[in-house]
C-alpha cells in the first residue's frame, strides 16, 4: 500500500428543487432558463430525473476554501437565471406539499430508460440530494476507507436531514427522502469488500448480465465513484443553507483523512457490520440529531451533541491540515439549533400560531427555504 499522502481533493453535487415563485409549488424548468444556466456554468449543470429538478457540480477543488467560491457562485448562478423565469431553487431533499403525481421526467434516453426499467419505484423519486467526493487515487485505498467510513454515515445523516414533510404531511422522519430512494435497488449501506478486485468482479457479474451498464447504477450510500479516482459519499439530504453543505463536506473530507492517517499506523477503525450501522441509519433518519446515536464500542445511546464533539475531537488534526476547522466546528451549531428539518417545523409551527391554515404555513416552510438558499451568497 502506498505511503504517499493523498490530495484528498473534494468535489461537491447537490440536486435542486424549483419552484413558482408565487404558487411555491414545483415547477417545470423552462428549456431558455436550462440552456441558459447550461451557458453560464460550462458543463457544471445539468438537468435531472424530473422537470423540475437540476443540479450542479464543483470543480475539483483542493480544499473546502476552493469548494466555497465555487459553490457560491453555482447557486447565485442558478438562483439569479431561475429569478428571470419566475422560479426559485430550494436546496431541500422533498418539497413540503407538491405531488410526485404531477411531475414528469425528463424526456431524455437515460431517463427514459431509468423510468422504464424501474417502473412504479421510480415514479415517486420526487427527492434531491448531495454527493461529496474525496479524492483517493489509489484502488485499494479507496474500499479499505469505504470499509471503515461507512461507520460515520449515520452522523453526516443527521447533521444533514432536510426532508421532514412529504406530500403536504409532516412524515414523523427527519429524513423522508432515504424512505422513498430505499425502494431502488442497490441502495443502502455499502456490503464490506475485502479488495478492489472483489469489487470490480461483483459489478461485473451485473453488467454481463444486462442489469446495468457500468457501477454508476450502484446507488449505494458510499461508493468509489464509478468516474472518478474518488470515495463517494451518498447519504446526505442536500442542505437549503450552503454553510451546511461545507460542513458536510468539511467533515467528510476530514474523517477520511483521520483513517488514512490510521492506515498508516497499521490501524484501523473497528469494522461492524451493516446490520447494526443500519440501526444508527434508522436513528438517525427518524430522529435527525435530537436524539442519539449507539456507540457500538461502548454499547450505549449517547447524546447527539456529544457525538459531535467526539468527531471534531477526532478529526481536529486533519481538520487542522485540511484547513476546514471551523466549517467542522460548525457541526456543533447544528447539533444545537436543529438540522434543516427540526428548522422547517419551527417555521410551520410558528406559521401555525400566528392563524395561518395549513396550506399558508407549508407555504410560509418553502418561502423560508428560498430565503435559505441565498443565504451567504
Amino acid at each position: 500500500m502506498s505511503r504517499t499522502e493523498p490530495d484528498f481533493t473534494i468535489g461537491i453535487e447537490e440536486e435542486y428543487l424549483l419552484v413558482d415563485r408565487e404558487s411555491l409549488a414545483l415547477a417545470r424548468a423552462p428549456e431558455k432558463m436550462m440552456q441558459a444556466c447550461a451557458d453560464a456554468l460550462e458543463g457544471q449543470f445539468s438537468p435531472e430525473f424530473l422537470e423540475c429538478q437540476v443540479e450542479i457540480g464543483t470543480k475539483v477543488c483542493a480544499n473546502v476554501g476552493e469548494a466555497r467560491e465555487d459553490l457560491k457562485r453555482l447557486r447565485s448562478t442558478v438562483a439569479r437565471i431561475a429569478g428571470e423565469h419566475g422560479l426559485a431553487p430550494i436546496a431541500a431533499s422533498c418539497h413540503p406539499f407538491s405531488d410526485w403525481r404531477d411531475q414528469h421526467h425528463t424526456p431524455k434516453e437515460r431517463y427514459n430508460e431509468l423510468h422504464d426499467d424501474l417502473a412504479g419505484v421510480v415514479q415517486r423519486l420526487l427527492i434531491c440530494g448531495c454527493h461529496v467526493h474525496v479524492g483517493i487515487p489509489e484502488k485499494s485505498m479507496r474500499i479499505d476507507l469505504v470499509n471503515q467510513l461507512k461507520y460515520f454515515l449515520p452522523h453526516l445523516l443527521a447533521l444533514s436531514c432536510s426532508s421532514p414533510f412529504w406530500q403536504g404531511h409532516d412524515t414523523g422522519l427527519s429524513c423522508y427522502r432515504l424512505s422513498v430512494f430505499d425502494n431502488l435497488p442497490r441502495t443502502g449501506l455499502p456490503p464490506r469488500m475485502e479488495s478492489w478486485d472483489e469489487f470490480d468482479r461483483s459489478i461485473e457479474v451485473l453488467v454481463e448480465l444486462g442489469v446495468i451498464e457500468d457501477s454508476s447504477k450502484v446507488w449505494w450510500d458510499l461508493r468509489p465513484s464509478s468516474r472518478f479516482p474518488t470515495i463517494e459519499s451518498r447519504i446526505c439530504d442536500v442542505s437549503p443553507r450552503m454553510e451546511t453543505a461545507l460542513t458536510l463536506a468539511a467533515l467528510i473530507q476530514s474523517l477520511t483523512r483521520m483513517l488514512w492517517r490510521l492506515a498508516m499506523k497499521n490501524q484501523r477503525w473497528r469494522i461492524y457490520d451493516n446490520f447494526l450501522i443500519s440501526e444508527n441509519r434508522w436513528r438517525a433518519q427518524r430522529y435527525g440529531v435530537s436524539e442519539g446515536l449507539i456507540d457500538l464500542g461502548a454499547r450505549e445511546i449517547v447524546p447527539f451533541n456529544e457525538l459531535v464533539e467526539e468527531l471534531i475531537t477526532l478529526v481536529e488534526e486533519d481538520a487542522g491540515i485540511l484547513g476546514c476547522r471551523q466549517e467542522v466546528e460548525h457541526a456543533r451549531e447544528i447539533a444545537a439549533k436543529g438540522n434543516a428539518a427540526d428548522l422547517q417545523r419551527q417555521v410551520y409551527k410558528e406559521a401555525r400560531a400566528a392563524g395561518q391554515d395549513k396550506d399558508a404555513a407549508l407555504g410560509s416552510v418553502v418561502t423560508y427555504l428560498i430565503d435559505e438558499f441565498h443565504a451567504g451568497l
